[in-house]
């Protein structure tokens, strides 16, 4: 019996990241054999590329290149890592997928969606979520909190926190236009509290 294949979507600082981490904890303490996972990355390969795709200081990359590099990292995760948690029937939580390919590199970058979802369909096997929860928050608030997080860790991944906030804007705009056009999205206001993410988040999910 196939699993279920549960997507967190949103913007830089949106919460994301803590509430795809806190949810597949939820579902596991529940009992059920759940896969976290996150993209660019979930497995070697896609570590190796979200180390280049997301430094501050790394290459200077073409819109086009962005894509191609993204759709990689996607294709080694679907399937290596979802395709066959979903066919042992586990409970995948991904922290972004395709929705953010289209939001980011789609809306954000100008890039046509029809050549996105080609790339989808002809080298990740067209697999879609089940369901995307996607988090929003007003860019210039989901800015200051990444901006924040950033500054806190060790980590080098501010590329997209560096470009400017019409990016973010025209990246929220492609979240939302996907939530009203996509089945199985729900849109989550960001501004809660974690606690209270996480639950709406599992009433949603009807866990």
């Amino acid at each position: 019996m196939r699993g279920r294949f549960i997507v967190l979507e949103g913007g830089d600082g949106s919460g994301k990241t803590t509430l795809a981490q806190t949810l597949a904890a939820a579902l596991a303490a529940d009992g059920q054999s759940v896969v976290a996972t996150r993209e660019p990355g979930g497995t070697p390969a896609g570590q190796a590329l979200r180390a280049l795709l997301l430094a501050a200081d790394g290459p200077a990359f073409e819109p086009e290149t962005e894509l191609l590099l993204m759709t990689a990292a996607r294709v080694q995760h679907v399937r290596q890592v979802i395709a066959p948690a979903l066919a042992r029937g586990a409970i995948v939580v991904c922290d972004r997928f395709v929705g953010s390919t289209l939001a980011y590199q789609g809306s954000g970058a100008g890039l046509d969606t029809a050549r996105i979802l080609a790339l989808h369909r002809d080298f990740a096997d067209d697999l879609w979520p089940d369901v995307t929860l996607l988090l929003d928050l007003p860019p210039e608030l989901a800015l200051a909190r990444g901006r924040a997080r950033l500054a806190a860790s060790a980590a080098n991944e501010g590329r997209f926190e560096a470009r400017g906030l019409s990016f973010h804007a025209r990246v929220r705009a492609g979240f939302l236009a996907l939530a009203r056009a996509l089945p199985g999205w729900t849109v989550l206001d960001a501004t809660q509290p974690a606690d209270a993410l996480l639950a709406t988040a599992r009433a949603s999910l009807g866990a």
